[in-house]
């Protein structure tokens, strides 16, 4: 286990000791927090079934291997850490306290807007030099936001790295593990029921047999902005449903997803990646924000359906550095509030 967390803390793009993850006095919101979460009853071990949200989607599943429901993502926050600590007083090893989705990122205060169609030049321009390349596989921290039918959702962080050989056999490793909080414990579903494990945990290492593919997203995406959006429309509609219509900004934004998660794209594909955010016009620009990784990025936002899309772009490149989702409207029925993270990703080279 302290092998593959070394190897993930060696690829984490900001060190423990960042001045960004210090510690300080909690402000007076979190004092409030403090004191509710002191002051309530500690609630039983999970035993009902975590429920995908209505928009979750099945991660495609390679050969032998049936398709799992991933939950829908948000922000392990410091709540997290702060919870799983009561928890030690108040509830036991075996009673994990729920954990309510964090803030959502922060837009840097007076910072410029950056137009698609100038992130496009600025893409463009990464892409004449012809590198980084295309290479299949990915690495990706998420933050899963898990809610079940009867207890207030819980925040799961979880690290995923898959590496593909020449002779098309690839590795999965998954681990519990938030890098912005080397060494405390983390919670996870494993099982079914969210339980604390310590950070680092190996949620599944598995080696896949030799697997060709020439269907989307399995195969190598193209570098052109026509030939992509051809490419995506094929990831997310499936053959019998597919049509001539251009993508929506919600299927486009579904689709570049489900692409990072399968390939780390080289400089000429995000190029063309960027040319269709500009092209589908949904997507506007809010700002400069620092993301989970501490690395700066340009916002661009697209509310839907009760949901703020925000995408975020690396500023000199135009690479997709996130995604998170954010409601705008309470959901009662799991405990969740306007404002509350629902998901989040953080991909990396």
């Amino acid at each position: 286990m302290a092998d593959e967390l070394e190897l993930l803390r060696r690829a984490d793009p900001v060190p423990a000791d960042h001045p960004r993850f210090g510690e300080g006095p909690l402000d007076d919101r979190a004092e409030r927090q403090l004191t509710r979460l002191m002051t309530e009853e500690p609630l039983a071990a999970p035993t009902g079934r975590l429920l995908p949200r209505p928009w979750a989607r099945p991660l495609p599943a390679p050969a032998g291997r049936p398709p799992r429901v991933r939950l829908v993502w948000g922000l392990a926050a410091t709540a997290v850490v702060l919870a799983l600590a009561l928890d030690a007083v108040l509830g036991g090893a075996g009673t994990p306290r729920a954990v309510a989705a964090p803030r959502p990122l922060t837009v840097r205060t007076h910072s410029a807007p950056v137009p698609l169609t100038d992130m496009t030049a600025l893409a463009d321009a990464a892409a004449s030099g012809g590198s980084p390349r295309l290479r299949k596989g990915t690495h990706v921290q998420s933050w899963s936001l898990g809610m079940s039918d009867d207890k207030p959702p819980v925040t799961l962080p979880e690290e995923r790295v898959v590496r593909w050989r020449a002779d098309a056999t690839h590795t999965e490793l998954v681990v519990a593990t938030d890098p912005r909080r080397p060494g405390r414990p983390v919670l996870t579903d494993q099982g079914d029921a969210p339980h604390e494990v310590a950070d680092g945990h190996v949620i599944s290492r598995t080696t896949y047999p030799p697997m060709w593919s020439d269907a989307p997203p399995e195969a190598p995406p193209p570098h052109t902005a026509a030939a992509l959006s051809a490419y995506l429309t094929e990831v997310v509609r499936p053959g019998t449903d597919r049509s001539t219509a251009p993508l929506s900004t919600a299927e486009l934004l579904d689709a570049t997803a489900e692409l990072l998660d399968h390939w780390t794209l080289g400089a000429r594909e995000s190029a063309a990646l960027v040319h269709l955010f500009a092209k589908t016009g949904g997507l506007r620009p809010v700002g400069e924000v620092t993301d989970r990784l501490g690395r700066p990025g340009h916002a661009y936002a697209y509310d839907a359906r009760g949901i703020r899309h925000m995408l975020v772009l690396e500023p000199r490149t135009g690479a997709v550095l996130g995604m998170e989702d954010t409601y705008t409207e309470d959901d009662p029925e799991y405990g969740v509030k306007a404002g509350d993270v629902m998901a989040y990703s953080a991909w990396m080279r």
